[in-house]
């Protein structure tokens, strides 16, 4: 039995109005996450979140894993407390029961020893994500944690001009008492960083990506969204819709949507803020209930806040809305040229303390991505021929069903049909690619791939006869023998601090010397912090066949980064090399007692900071150089 769900009023109360379970393009919004449902009741079709019945809907998000994932949890406790997020099942941009599917995620928050939350004070809606303060861990009230996140989205119809809906659900921990949580939508690649606790990749406008209009109110640019709710005890009272954009936007007359009364940023004058809009034409546009007792939770079950498992809501637990991006005039099909762009790219959850748009924030989820679709890789499993020349596939790699994909070639001949995600061909040339999500989408990515022919099949007999790589004052110095060094088109010298995953560090054309040649190269790699540095040279002919020397290694140990007096009764100091170097004093258990940047062009002996306050105990040093760490162990006997 589900609780319906009476929304009191936006400023026009035609605008919205929740009071029954519905179906909107053909997805259950009933407070229940099962398909081929409605109401509890069972039904021939019906898309959902999740399927555990026969019948034409669908479960929308992927559980591939769910099961095992369930027996983790009953056979090893502690990785309840993971996080972890399923994409869609279907392709983006698939059809499925004539609707556009365009993209959806679930996620699951931490629990426990929650490390994504917002510290107690002045964390608000309207301030710039680069203010929000976040503790290493802290209680907050049960009605605040999120437990999961659903968000969906697709389109009334099977084209990228119906109607575009967006399908949202959350489950909490406390059901009793008010509830208060906000879906926040950037245009940016808004995320969070657990270990420095900040949010970056946040927009240009006040930590946010302002909308834009003409004079006439046309959009120019789509900014951030958020849609705010309150549930009460018994119903979701209240939700309504706002827009980041600078206050002086307000004089303008938009011709997508309407404003609202309400305008809140960082402070009362504050330049930027996010304003609530309404719909240009009365209607309902949203849709939302609360879940009834004992409905079924999902193949992945749910943890609660003390990390049990159950596989069943209780009573308001699971809240689920969706809305109409077209009717609120956000839709990208209403006021872009491309009617396939996304009407945003990441997604935060949050809780608030109270109805107020600007009450102190307590729970999120970390920003989680959405509409962030895999580029297309042209691809073959032979790309040089020689002798003769035979008929070969060229495949778009990452393909989907529902892509379109075009190739062209200058050069080349593509024997066939030149759309689709493998193609033939028969001669040597460049060939390219266009990758569309939708037939009635722009070119979403681009690849090309070169094919190579010789026809007299000559073995190229280049090596890299030796490599060495010494360690002196000036860095690291390389040096390479190349046999019939006249074939060599390109050099690229290849660095690691693992001997596993290499970059290269620079890449030099073979300076068309006949016979052996010697190179040398000076690589100033002794400011890192890694013990073993790692070198291979990789050299290429003008076909683009390829050898690869062994691996030439450095012992990069010194007297550099050592830490003195151990033990200490009082100041601890450390040797650093020249650079820049970025170190972080913790305790045994991880907590960060001290950090500081540093940056010189000697070396130098520098204090830690605040040892001589600490009790006595053991303590590490972190020193970080880029993608180098070293860690030094502190002894402490004050």
């Amino acid at each position: 039995m589900k609780t319906l769900l009476l929304l009191i009023c936006l400023p026009v109360c035609s605008y919205a109005q929740i009071v029954t379970p519905a179906t909107k393009a053909n997805f259950g919004v009933d407070a229940d996450v099962r398909a081929n449902y409605f109401n509890s009741l069972l039904t021939a079709a019906g898309d959902d979140w999740y399927v555990n019945s026969s019948g034409g809907g669908q479960n929308i998000i992927d559980t591939t894993g769910a099961a095992a994932i369930v027996a983790g949890y009953t056979s090893n406790v502690a990785t309840r407390s993971r996080t972890f997020s399923r994409l869609m099942k279907q392709n983006p941009f698939s059809v499925l029961s004539n609707r556009l599917l365009i993209d959806a995620v679930f996620h699951r928050d931490f629990h426990g020893n929650d490390s994504t939350i917002f510290a107690s004070g002045s964390n608000k809606n309207g301030m710039s994500p680069a203010m929000w303060s976040c503790p290493v861990s802290q209680n907050i009230p049960d009605k605040n944690d999120i437990l999961d996140v659903f968000t969906h989205v697709r389109r009334a119809g099977p084209n990228p001009i119906d109607s575009l809906w967006l399908f949202g659900g959350v489950s909490i921990e406390n059901t009793t008492g008010n509830r208060y949580f906000d879906l926040e939508l950037y245009q940016t690649d808004l995320y969070y960083n657990r270990t420095s606790r900040t949010f970056n990749n946040y927009g240009p406008s006040a930590g946010h990506t302002a909308w834009s209009f003409d004079a006439a109110g046309n959009i120019l640019t789509p900014g951030d969204i958020i849609f705010s709710a309150e549930y009460s005890s018994s119903s979701l009272s209240f939700i309504e819709a706002r827009i980041w954009v600078k206050r002086s936007a307000l004089s303008i007359t938009p011709t997508q949507f309407r404003w609202g009364t309400e305008f809140d940023g960082d402070g009362t004058s504050a330049a930027f803020g996010y304003a609530s809009i309404q719909p240009l034409t009365a209607g309902a546009f949203y849709t939302g209930l609360q879940s009834g007792n004992n409905v079924w939770a999902g193949p992945f079950s749910l943890i609660l806040g003390d990390n049990s498992m159950t596989s069943n809501y209780v009573a308001k637990q699971f809240m689920e809305f969706s809305v109409n991006m077209s009717k609120l005039g956000l839709d990208p099909a209403s006021y872009s040229a491309n009617l396939c762009g996304s009407p945003f790219r990441r997604v935060l959850v949050k809780t608030r303390a109270s109805t107020s748009f600007s009450a102190e924030l307590k729970d999120f989820v970390a920003p989680f991505r959405l509409f962030d679709y895999p580029v297309v890789d042209a691809y073959s499993d032979l790309i040089y021929f020689c002798g003769t020349m035979p008929t070969v596939p060229l495949t778009a790699y990452n393909s989907n069903s529902s892509a379109v994909y075009t190739w062209s070639t200058y050069n080349g001949n593509i024997v066939g049909s030149n759309v689709g995600s493998t193609i033939n061909i028969n001669s040597p040339g460049t060939y390219y690619v266009n990758h569309q999500l939708h037939s009635s989408c722009p070119v979403y990515s681009k690849d090309s791939i070169k094919i190579l022919y010789d026809p007299v099949c000559l073995v190229l007999d280049m090596q890299i006869n030796s490599i060495e790589a010494v360690k002196n004052n000036n860095g690291i110095s390389i040096q390479w023998q190349i046999k019939n060094n006249q074939y060599a088109k390109t050099i690229q010298i290849e660095h690691s601090t693992d001997g596993i995953h290499f970059t290269t560090i620079r890449t030099m054309d073979g300076n068309g010397h006949t016979g052996d040649e010697t190179y040398t190269f000076l690589h100033s790699g002794s400011n890192e912090l890694a013990r073993m540095l790692f070198y291979r040279i990789r050299i290429s002919d003008e076909n683009g066949r390829e050898k690869l020397s062994v691996v030439a290694t450095v012992n990069n140990s010194s007297t550099n980064y050592q830490v003195f007096p151990v033990p200490s009764k009082g100041k601890v100091w450390v040797n650093i090399p020249a650079g820049n170097i970025q170190y972080n004093l913790t305790d045994a258990n991880g907590k960060i007692i001290s950090m500081q940047k540093i940056y010189s062009t000697n070396t130098i002996q520098v204090p830690i900071k605040q040892t001589e306050n600490l009790a006595s105990g053991i303590y590490f040093l972190k020193l970080m150089n880029g993608t180098s760490v070293i860690t030094k162990k502190i002894i402490i006997e004050n």
